[in-house]
C-alpha cells in the first residue's frame, strides 16, 4: 500500500539524513535538505548514496542539477524502490483515479520547477485550452479534486495559505519540486507535448502586461521571465509570444538583470535567425535590445558591431526617415559614446534628433529620448552649459507627457543634476538629486542600477558642498550594492569605485585607495583600450595616489602620459584636459620644474576660461594653482593679484565657507579628479 509521509520540518530532515549518512555534518545535512525541500523519499535514497561516496555535499547538489540519474540515488533497505520507480507507481495510480492530474502535473512540467502561477492557465479563454484541460480549469470541483490529490501525495503544494482550504479553490500558485518537474516531463506523450506547451505560450504571452518601461508592472515581468525557456517560447512563430520574448529582454535591460539578458538574447538571436532568416524584422528588433543589454555591461564594441549592422541594413531596405531605422542609429550613437569617439556620437545624435523632430514632433517620447542622448553627447565633450539647457527641457516634457514617476522621467532627473553639479551649482543639484534618490528607491527599488546611479550622484553633490560624512557613507554604500548587484566588472561598478578611491585618498585610508585605483585603471584597460579617455583619467587619479604616498617620479611620468593621452583623446580644450593639467601642474612643482608649471596653470586658465568661464569650479581651481605657482617662480605681486580676484570669485561663486574657498584661503593648492561618466 502508497503510504503518505507529509514533508518533514528541518530538524526531522536533518536527523533522518544523519541517521542514514553518519559521515554528513549537521550543516551538510541541512544543506542537502535544504536542496531537497525536505522530500522524505529523496532524502531517505539521497542520503544512502551519499553515505557511500566520497563526494562533498556541494559536489552532489552540482551533479543533481543536470537531472535525476539511477546511479545518484541508492534504494534503501526499507524502501526497495529506486525514486523513479516509485513516481511511476505514483503516475500510475493517479492516471486512475484522477487523470485530471495528470494533465495538471504535464502542463507543469512547461513552466520553471519551483513557483508556478497556474492561475495563468485559468485566466486564459475556454477556447484556447484542449478540451481535458478545459474541463478541469473552469470545473472547480474538478480542479479541487486534481489540486488535493496531488498535494496528498507531496507532489505539489501550495505556495502560500496551505491551511486555508479556499485557496486550493483559486490556485494561485502552485510548487513543484525540480526533481519531481524532471520525471513527469521525461515519458510524456508527443501529442500532450506539442498540445500542452503551445497552451503554456499562449499562457504565457496572454499575461505579458505589455509595457516593459513601467515600473508598477515589474513584479508581472520578473513572475513570468523564469518560464520563458521551460516553454521553449523562442521555437514559437506566435507574433504574440514573440512579442513577450522582446518585452522580456526590455524589462531585463531596464531593471538591471543584465547577465539573465545577455543569455536570452544570445539564444534568441540563434534561434530566430534559424527560424525566421537573418533579415526578418523581428531580428532587428531583438538585435536592439540585445545589444543594450550587451552595452550595459560595457561591450561597446561588440554592440558597435549589431548596431552597424542594422543601421546598413535598414537604411538600404527603409530609408534613412525610417522609425526603425533612426532606433538603430541612436544605438549605434551610445556605443561610440562608450568608445570614446565623442565628436561622431554628437554629429550622428543630433542628426538623429532633427529626424524625429520633422517625423514626430517635438513632444513623442522617442523624440525626448533622441533629445536626452544628444544632451549625453554634449556633456561627454564637455559642454554643460547647453547639456543643461537640454535636460532641463527633456524633463519638464517628460513630467507633463509620462509622469513626474517614471523611469525616464527620474533618469532625466539625474541627468539634470548631473549638470548642474558639472557647472558648480552644487546647492540646487544636491536638493533635486536627495528628493529624486527617494524616489527612485521607492519606485525602483534599492538595487537597480539607475538607483545606484541616482545615490552616487547625490554622494557626488554632497561630497562638492562639503558634506564629507554624508558623502562616505553613501559612496561606500553604492559601492558594496552594485559590486553585489552588478559584479565588479560592471562599468557601474568601476564608475562607483573611481570615486570611492578618490575619496578615500583625501579623507580616508591611501591603501585603500591604491588597490581600487588599480583595479579601475585594469578594469577600464581591458574594457575600452589604451587610448581610451576613462584610461587616461582613471591613470591621472592614480598618479595622485603616488604623490600622497611619495612616489613623486612615478607620478609625475604616469600623470604626464595621462595628460598626453587625455590631449589626444578629447582635445586641449576639454574639462578633463584642463584637469589634468591642473594635477600635472603640481607635478612638475614637485620635480623642480616650476617654470613649466607656471607656464601650465597660465594656459590652463585661458582655455578654462574660453570652455567653461571666468567662474566655473575648474576655472577657479586654475586660477588658484596659477597663483602658487607664480609664488614658486618669486612673482609675488602677480601671485598676490592673481590669488586675491579668484578668492574673490570664490567667495560670490560658492560661498566664503564654503569648502573650496576655506580651503584656496589656506593656499592649500587645488588638485582635480576624474569622474568617469554614465553613457
Amino acid at each position: 500500500n502508497l503510504v503518505e509521509v507529509p514533508v518533514y520540518d528541518r530538524e526531522e530532515s536533518v536527523a533522518f539524513i544523519r541517521r542514514r549518512a553518519p559521515r554528513l555534518t549537521p550543516a551538510e545535512a541541512d544543506q542537502l535538505a535544504d536542496a531537497l525541500e525536505d522530500l522524505p523519499l529523496l532524502l531517505d535514497q539521497t542520503a544512502g548514496w551519499l553515505n557511500d561516496s566520497d563526494m562533498s555535499v556541494g559536489e552532489y547538489i552540482e551533479l543533481l542539477e543536470g537531472g535525476i540519474d539511477q546511479d545518484v540515488v541508492k534504494v534503501s533497505a526499507d524502501f526497495p524502490l529506486a525514486f523513479q520507480t516509485a513516481w511511476s507507481i505514483l503516475l500510475n495510480k493517479l492516471k486512475d483515479t484522477v487523470p485530471e492530474s495528470v494533465d495538471l502535473l504535464r502542463l507543469c512540467s512547461f513552466f520553471a520547477p519551483g513557483s508556478i502561477p497556474v492561475r495563468l492557465l485559468k485566466e486564459m479563454p475556454p477556447g484556447e485550452l484542449p478540451e481535458q484541460l478545459s474541463g478541469l480549469m473552469n470545473d472547480p470541483l474538478l480542479w479541487n479534486r486534481a489540486i488535493g490529490q496531488l498535494r496528498q501525495y507531496s507532489v505539489v503544494r501550495l505556495e502560500s495559505h496551505e491551511s486555508v482550504v479556499d485557496e486550493a479553490s483559486s490556485g494561485e500558485s502552485l510548487y513543484m519540486h525540480r526533481m519531481v518537474h524532471q520525471i513527469i516531463g521525461k515519458d510524456m506523450p508527443e501529442r500532450d507535448r506539442r498540445e500542452f506547451i503551445h497552451v503554456v505560450r499562449r499562457a504565457l504571452a496572454a499575461a505579458d502586461p505589455g509595457r516593459p518601461t513601467d515600473t508598477r508592472l515589474w513584479p508581472a515581468y520578473a513572475e513570468i521571465t523564469p518560464h520563458l525557456k521551460w516553454a521553449d517560447v523562442l521555437r514559437s512563430t506566435d507574433p504574440a509570444v514573440q512579442s513577450l520574448v522582446l518585452n522580456c529582454l526590455r524589462y531585463m535591460y531596464l531593471s538591471g538583470e543584465y547577465r539573465a539578458g545577455i543569455k536570452l538574447g544570445e539564444r534568441a538571436m540563434k534561434a530566430w535567425r534559424e527560424l525566421l532568416g537573418e533579415d526578418h524584422p523581428r531580428v532587428w528588433d531583438l538585435s536592439y535590445n540585445y545589444a543594450n543589454v550587451l552595452r550595459a555591461v560595457g561591450d561597446y564594441a561588440g554592440t558597435e558591431a549589431i548596431e552597424r549592422a542594422a543601421v546598413d541594413h535598414l537604411r538600404d531596405e527603409r530609408g534613412a526617415q525610417d522609425l526603425e531605422h533612426l532606433r538603430a542609429a541612436g544605438g549605434l550613437a551610445a556605443d561610440l559614446r562608450g568608445l570614446g569617439r565623442y565628436d561622431e556620437a554628437l554629429e550622428m545624435s543630433t542628426w538623429i534628433l532633427g529626424a524625429y523632430r520633422e517625423l514626430l514632433g517635438d513632444q513623442d517620447s522617442r523624440t525626448l529620448n533622441a533629445q536626452n542622448n544628444l544632451a549625453i553627447s554634449l556633456r561627454l565633450l564637455g559642454r554643460y552649459e547647453e547639456s543643461l539647457e537640454l535636460n532641463r527641457r527633456t524633463l519638464e516634457a517628460r513630467r507633463q507627457l509620462l509622469r513626474p514617476r517614471h523611469s525616464w522621467t527620474l533618469y532625466s532627473e539625474i541627468n539634470y543634476a548631473t549638470d548642474l553639479r558639472l557647472l558648480g551649482r552644487y546647492g540646487e543639484a544636491e536638493s533635486l538629486q536627495s528628493q529624486s534618490a527617494r524616489v527612485h528607491r521607492l519606485v525602483m527599488g534599492h538595487d537597480n542600477p539607475q538607483t545606484l546611479r541616482a545615490e552616487h550622484n547625490l554622494a557626488l553633490c554632497q561630497y562638492r558642498l562639503g558634506e564629507r560624512a554624508r558623502a562616505a557613507t553613501l559612496f561606500t554604500r553604492v559601492l558594496e550594492r552594485s559590486e553585489r548587484v552588478l559584479g565588479e566588472d560592471d562599468p557601474l561598478t568601476m564608475m562607483f569605485a573611481a570615486s570611492q578611491s578618490c575619496f578615500a585618498r583625501e579623507h580616508a585610508d591611501i591603501d585603500q585607495a591604491r588597490d581600487i585605483s588599480e583595479k579601475v585603471v585594469r578594469g577600464y584597460v581591458d574594457m575600452l583600450g589604451e587610448g581610451h579617455p576613462y584610461v587616461a583619467g582613471s591613470r591621472a587619479n592614480h598618479a595622485l595616489i603616488l604623490r600622497n604616498v611619495g612616489e613623486r617620479d612615478h607620478a609625475y611620468t604616469l600623470l604626464e602620459e595621462a595628460l598626453a593621452d587625455m590631449t589626444r583623446a578629447v582635445g586641449e580644450n576639454h574639462p578633463w584636459t584642463l584637469g589634468c593639467a591642473i594635477n600635472a601642474s603640481a607635478l612638475r612643482n614637485l620635480v623642480g620644474d616650476p617654470e613649466s608649471a607656471a607656464a601650465l596653470t597660465d594656459s590652463i586658465i585661458t582655455r578654462a576660461i574660453e570652455a567653461l568661464g571666468r567662474t566655473h569650479p575648474l576655472t577657479l581651481s586654475a586660477r588658484i594653482a596659477h597663483a602658487a605657482d607664480l609664488r614658486g617662480v618669486r612673482d609675488r605681486r602677480r601671485a598676490e593679484k592673481v590669488e586675491n580676484e579668484a578668492l574673490d570669485d570664490l567667495v560670490a561663486t560658492l560661498g566664503a565657507q564654503h569648502v573650496h574657498t576655506v580651503s584656496a584661503r589656506s593656499r592649500n593648492r587645488p588638485f582635480w579628479d576624474f569622474e568617469p561618466p554614465f553613457i
